[in-house]
């Protein structure tokens, strides 16, 4: 029987699991049978969510959240640990946590903005990918790592270039593991999303000005939701995947085809 989607005893990582495309892609790695443990640096956020995906998939154990920032070292040794412990192994992990930019102009920028947005959407997925690939090296099963990017790491858009920056990193640095890591079996990917309706857009796309330049930019005619990320992040935690690595899988409602 073919049955490549099957995630049955896998165990999977999700930063920035509370939320957004991060929870929408949990309830679907939880439907297709994996154990996940969800990361979030908001205490009471990632509880509720832990709590409404329990319920959902109606397994309690096989959900796990951590309370982890990923800009810090010692958080993410941590969260990992505790994440293997919880899970027996990680097979695949999800760096998806991430921060947007505050829509500044280059010329007043300042280098402490610059910074803020690289700390957690660069050094957060460096930390999270190298506990990651440690743990993958070691047990020797190898294993998914996927970072969520942006399309902003393929356009320009004003007001957003360190945003953009740190997205166009992590796309370039999916393919550099993808070749480093290929020897221990591990893949690595990234997903760019589109405009998206989650906490982190809400105010843009309820805004009739913007929604009225950028839906009709739109060839599917609709913003994404989280859950439109359910399939891909099974593709790539399963092993219907197993021969594709540094890749980025545009998932945008063909915006950036038009």
């Amino acid at each position: 029987m073919y049955r490549p989607f099957d995630l049955g005893g896998r165990g999977v990582v999700i930063t920035g699991g509370n939320g957004g495309i991060g929870i929408g892609m949990a309830r679907a790695l939880l439907a297709a049978g994996a154990k996940v443990a969800i990361w979030g640096s908001n205490p009471e956020k990632t509880q509720r969510a832990r709590e409404a995906l329990a319920k959902e998939c109606g397994d309690a154990a096989r959900v796990h959240a951590f309370v982890c920032n990923v800009a810090e070292e010692a958080e993410v040794e941590r969260a990992f640990a505790d994440s293997a412990a919880a899970l027996g192994r990680v097979d695949s992990c999800f760096a998806n946590a991430g921060v947007s930019s505050k829509g500044t102009l280059l010329t007043e920028m300042t280098l402490d903005e610059f910074r803020r947005v690289q700390r957690v959407n660069v050094e957060g997925v460096f930390l999270t990918f190298r506990a990651a690939a440690r743990h993958m090296a070691q047990h020797g099963q190898g294993g998914s790592l996927v970072a969520t990017a942006s399309t902003a790491a393929i356009e320009g858009a004003a007001r957003n270039s360190h945003y953009g920056a740190s997205k166009g990193a992590v796309t370039s640095y999916v393919r550099a593991l993808a070749v480093e890591l290929a020897r221990h079996k591990i893949r690595v990917n990234s997903i760019l999303p589109g405009w998206i309706v989650t906490d982190m857009t809400e105010r843009s796309v309820q805004n009739p000005k913007f929604a009225d330049a950028v839906l009709p930019r739109i060839p599917s005619r609709r913003w994404g939701e989280i859950d439109d990320f359910g399939g891909i992040a099974v593709f790539l935690a399963s092993d219907a995947s197993s021969y594709a690595t540094g890749e980025q899988f545009v998932i945008d409602g063909g915006y950036t085809k038009y």
